[in-house]
């Protein structure tokens, strides 16, 4: 069982930036695929960015495409998500997902990852 951990949460005018980042305990993310994603209150999770583990593959919703970007960094064992142009509707809670790299699905259009959810980290963006 693979555990991640999301920090970097926090309160963030709108306009702002925020990075999250997504780490594994006890495991190296080299062969895992990451994806970001998040849910309001009342409404369903939802995908929002995901990487292939070789980072050849990734996945961004149309809601965040071009202001947010994903990221590996191997030798912190860190996934990121840099959130630009925060708006009042990406307030959420944000989960990271990973999946061993021989399951789930990443392409441009599509994002299926479902194996080892992390607790999530609140993002509120809000004057």
């Amino acid at each position: 069982q693979v555990q991640v951990v999301e920090s970097g949460g926090g309160l963030v005018q709108p306009g702002g930036s925020l990075r999250l980042s997504c780490t594994a305990s006890g495991t190296t993310l080299n062969y895992l695929n990451i994806g970001w994603f998040r849910q309001a209150p009342g409404k369903k999770r939802e995908g929002v960015s995901c990487i292939s583990y070789t980072g050849s593959n990734t996945y961004y919703s149309d809601s965040v495409r071009g202001r947010f970007a994903i990221s590996r960094d191997s030798a912190k064992n860190t996934v990121y998500l840099q959130m630009n142009g925060l708006k009042a509707e990406n307030t959420a809670v944000y989960y990271c997902v990973a999946d061993r790299w021989d399951l789930g699905v990443i392409e441009a259009t599509r994002c299926i990852l479902n194996e080892n959810w992390g607790q999530g980290t609140q993002v509120t963006v809000a004057s």
